[in-house]
This record gives structure tokens, C-alpha cells and sequence, in this order.
């Protein structure tokens, strides 16, 4: 497959762990942990947004879950009311809020909630997402809308309403859960509204990190490699693809270095999870320690 032709272009294998190629490994002040911090996550009743959660759970924090899903999905596990279960037995605060991020009154509230549970906000994950990979004649407009909407609307939306009270936080940050930006027309080809709604995220990144420069540390994360999730498993590749992924915890540990480094040094990035994370031990990560490194898959923004 070409997708896995194409990964050797940035990793080769090494007999105790990768390498990365054309890629700066990062370095990140540490400020802290979160324990007591207070943290919205957007989408996150099940995959890399729970996964962030439990992954902050574990020092003390609050987390805000907001998802749709309040009653169990005949295919995809968890609702915020498992993952409410889950990110407490981890040693954090929990609060389930039922919110579809397409209507202001929803999200205008779900803050309103997280403000009076919590007493504020510290941190703000965009994560929320819808795949799509349709090629233009097969995108119906209301497709095109759904979208838009969830990813690009509701991360402009969420970031608005969360930002008065990040700015009275210390060390604040919102972490947008978006591809690097990238003009290349091979991006947009094969699943144009997509793209679009992705890269929308990503110019949230782009804008609010100088927007708010100094205030609050605003950057974006994506995987290298296909990431094991229910949209993994059930829409794109099935039990085969998840073979050639990394489990979901990568994310979280790429996250918890950047929600806990200084927000005025770590600004404006689009930071690759690997590359936050590694470049050592790598391996750990994989779904299938027998699978080589270089043949897992890439994911669809990464070449």
C-alpha cells in the first residue's frame, strides 16, 4: 500500500528504536503538573480524548467531558458517563456534560458548568472530530455541513468561550488535536471537505497562538501513524489497519508533555506526536510489538 511505501520517508528502523528523519526533537520547560487543573475536553467519551483525560486523571485533575454520546452506541464504546467512571478509578475529578459542539447554547453552557463545578478553567483540548474521507461528487452539502460544523465551527466556538477564563488561569494552554498545515494539492484531492474542516482547526492554531501570544500557549498534535480508535476499527481499515497503529496512550503522553511545559516557550506549534515523545522506545506504542516499525501506517496528513 502506499501509505506504507511512503513511511520510510520519515522513520528508519534501528535495533532498539527508531530514528526520526528531518525532524527536530523537541525540548519543553516543565512547569508542573496538573493536579487540581481543570481541563475541557471536547470529544472525549471514548479514543486519544479519553485517553488525555485518564493521562491527566492520574495527577489529580478536573476534567469537563463533552460528547454527544450520553447512551451506549450500538458499534462504538463508551459514553461521558463510562468515560466519567474511567477517568475517576484514575484519580481525577470528573464532570459529564452532554454537548453537541455545532450550537452556541450548548457550549456556552457546558463552560458555564465546568466554571461552577470547578471554580475556572486552566486548559482547553479541541478534539472533537468527524471522518469523512469522500471525494467531492460523493460529499453530499450536508455532509459538507456536519463536518464543518463539529470540526471547524465548534473549535472556533469552544475556544471563544473557554478563553476569558483560561486568560485568568496560570499556565494556561489550549491543545487543538489538528494536522501541521500543509498547501500540498495531494491534501485535498482525495477528500476535500475533510481536508477543509482539518485545516480550519489548524488555522484556529495558527491565529489564537498569535492572537493571544504571552496569555496562553495554543498549539496543535497529530500522529505520525494511524492511532487505534473506534473510527480506526470501524470506518477505515478494520482489524487489519489497527494492527499497524499505535495505541491511543502516544497522544496522551505527547499531550501531557505539552499541557504541562511553559505556555509562553511552548506556543505555535504543530507538534507530531512522536516527535514530542521520542525519539527512544518508540516500540512501546505499537498495538503489535511483533508489526515492524517501519510498516506501520501512516496517517493520512503525515508524508
Amino acid at each position: 500500500m502506499r501509505r506504507i511505501e511512503l513511511l520510510d520517508r520519515h522513520l528508519s528502523a534501528q535495533p532498539l528504536f527508531w530514528t526520526l528523519k528531518n525532524t527536530d526533537i523537541k525540548e519543553f520547560k516543565t512547569v508542573g503538573n496538573l493536579k487540581g487543573k481543570t481541563i475541557v475536553i471536547s470529544g472525549a467519551s471514548r479514543g486519544i480524548g479519553l485517553a488525555i483525560a485518564k493521562k491527566a486523571a492520574r495527577d489529580g485533575a478536573n476534567i469537563a467531558i463533552l460528547a454527544k454520546t450520553a447512551e451506549p452506541h450500538k458499534k462504538l464504546e463508551g459514553t461521558i458517563y463510562s468515560a466519567a467512571k474511567e477517568i475517576e478509578e484514575a484519580g481525577g475529578r470528573a464532570l459529564p456534560i452532554k454537548c453537541d459542539i455545532r450550537f452556541e447554547d450548548q457550549v456556552k453552557s457546558a463552560v458555564e458548568q465546568t466554571v461552577a463545578t470547578f471554580g475556572g478553567i486552566d486548559i482547553l483540548i479541541n478534539n472533537a472530530s468527524y471522518i469523512s474521507l469522500t471525494p467531492t461528487l460523493d460529499t453530499t452539502i450536508k455532509s459538507f455541513d456536519l463536518i464543518n460544523q463539529i470540526i471547524a465551527r465548534g473549535t472556533f466556538m469552544l475556544s471563544k468561550y473557554c478563553i476569558p477564563h483560561l486568560l485568568k488561569a496560570q499556565n494556561p494552554h489550549i491543545l487543538i488535536i489538528s494536522a501541521p498545515l500543509n498547501m500540498d494539492p495531494k491534501w485535498f484531492a482525495p477528500h476535500l471537505a475533510y481536508t477543509i474542516s482539518k485545516f480550519q482547526m489548524s488555522l484556529c492554531t495558527l491565529g489564537l497562538s498569535e492572537e493571544w501570544k504571552g496569555q496562553i500557549g495554543v498549539n496543535s498534535l497529530w500522529p505520525r501513524t494511524a492511532v487505534a480508535t473506534a473510527a480506526i476499527k470501524h470506518a477505515l481499515g478494520g482489524e487489519p489497519m489497527m494492527q499497524r497503529s499505535r495505541k491511543v496512550d502516544i497522544m496522551a503522553d505527547a499531550a501531557y508533555i505539552i499541557m504541562t511545559s511553559c505556555n509562553k516557550q511552548t506556543n505555535g506549534n504543530f507538534f507530531i506526536d512522536d516527535e514530542v515523545v521520542g525519539p527512544h522506545d518508540l516500540k512501546k506504542y505499537n498495538v503489535n510489538p511483533n508489526i515492524p516499525l517501519e510498516e506501520l501506517m501512516p496517517d493520512f496528513f503525515i508524508n
